[in-house]
């Protein structure tokens, strides 16, 4: 702790530089060298470039005592949006924005690996740092680091996210299904087009299309047990055309989010026929595909229980509760290493002092920089519990 109090600024120097510097997904080509570079005079005992080969960098700090191998995981990239924030250390490339506090996860995950490194001697096991890419886009960049092998040998896995929507000096933690599982469909309605005064000599895909996306919300209302969680949200509906032209075709676009796979196949189920259906109602053509990416991230329960007695037994000033959270909407792709080793994906508040929290992936998303020396605390206080010298 007294290692990372002295570090404290320069935790929030790499993160405002990172900040500066956004990459989108599996285009983190630059982030990638700097976190790499950035290992070069720290005393780790490996660091692999490339992993997965989508610029995942693993880095390996082995302790003196034999122990079990833990890994900690911060992801790097960012996203297609144009920031509004008006910071100092605002994005510098252009539509492009670190909206979702991954820069800081990487600051502070940098720090917090500099510091286990410099004290190896007096941990059990090993810690195998994760620096990820490519969260944010499906497949997403734990895919392929886990195919290179990245899990091998690992015990548990640990990872932490910066909530703007969670109160500052707050640590969260749920056990058992914790965020969504996500799904996407999309559905191309051909009809026949026309002219608008002679409906009956064609066959309008905006009428199909529309009938479709309101049958939906039955899903969820008259097929899913009203204590799942579950909900489905059409994003595009690309009928645009002249006001007096019925529309030839129609690409409706659609996200579907579960807390179960037997919820999601429901409404996979559900979607499909809808869109099936058209042919029937409406004599139309439907080309249909469902895809699903990002399964429910399940926090294992032995685990979470140990990451929250860590934290309400380390001596952290700046935390003031550690919370049970309710089940958390957005999907995450650190749900694929839960499903191969046992692990906890928990929470750091990091609401701005200024009470103006925008949500995550919003233009004006910001984060309290608070946030980041709790967080190096926080993990820090769990990776000791699983590597302080206790056989537990």
């Amino acid at each position: 702790m007294e290692k990372l109090d002295e570090k404290k600024d320069r935790i929030i120097e790499i993160r405002r530089y990172l900040h500066e510097h956004p990459e989108l997904s599996f285009q983190e080509e630059q982030t990638a060298k700097y976190i790499a570079d950035f290992y070069k005079d720290v005393p780790v005992d490996s660091v692999e470039t490339n992993f997965g080969g989508e610029r995942g960098i693993v880095v390996t700090i082995k302790g003196a005592k034999p122990g079990k191998t833990i890994a900690i995981r911060a992801d790097f990239d960012a996203l297609p949006i144009k920031e509004e924030t008006g910071l100092p250390f605002a994005s510098k490339n252009e539509g492009v924005m670190h909206a979702c506090g991954h820069d800081g996860h990487t600051a502070y995950m940098l720090i917090l690996a500099e510091s286990l490194a410099e004290m190896k001697d007096q941990l059990s096991g090993s810690i195998r740092v994760i620096h990820q890419p490519a969260e944010e886009t499906p497949p997403g960049g734990a895919i392929g680091m886990i195919k290179a092998g990245v899990l091998d040998g690992v015990d548990a896995i640990l990872g932490i996210h910066v909530m703007s929507n969670m109160k500052t000096g707050n640590i969260y933690y749920r056990s058992g299904n914790t965020q969504t599982g996500r799904s996407y469909f999309k559905l191309v309605v051909q009809g026949k087009g026309g002219h608008g005064s002679s409906p009956h000599l064609a066959n309008d895909a905006i009428v199909a299309a529309s009938s479709f996306v309101m049958n939906l919300q039955t899903i969820v209302s008259r097929r899913i047990n009203p204590f799942d969680t579950a909900s489905i949200t059409i994003g595009n509906f690309d009928g645009k055309g002249s006001f007096n032209v019925i529309k030839d075709a129609v690409t409706v676009e659609g996200d579907v989010r579960s807390m179960s796979p037997e919820t999601r196949e429901i409404i996979e189920e559900g979607v499909r026929g809808f869109a099936e259906g058209l042919e029937t109602s409406f004599k139309v053509k439907s080309i249909f595909e469902f895809e699903n990416d990002y399964p429910v991230l399940y926090n294992d329960p032995d685990v979470t229980q140990q990451v929250r007695q860590a934290l309400e037994q380390a001596t952290i000033p700046e935390v003031e509760a550690v919370l049970e959270t309710p089940p958390q909407p957005p999907s995450e792709d650190f749900a694929y290493y839960l499903e191969k080793v046992p692990g906890c994906f928990f929470y750091v508040g990091a609401e701005p002092d200024t009470g103006e929290a925008y949500p995550h992936h919003h233009p004006k998303f910001n984060i309290n920089e608070k946030s980041l020396i709790i967080s190096a605390k926080a993990m820090a206080a769990v990776v000791a519990s699983f590597c302080g010298g206790s056989e537990s």
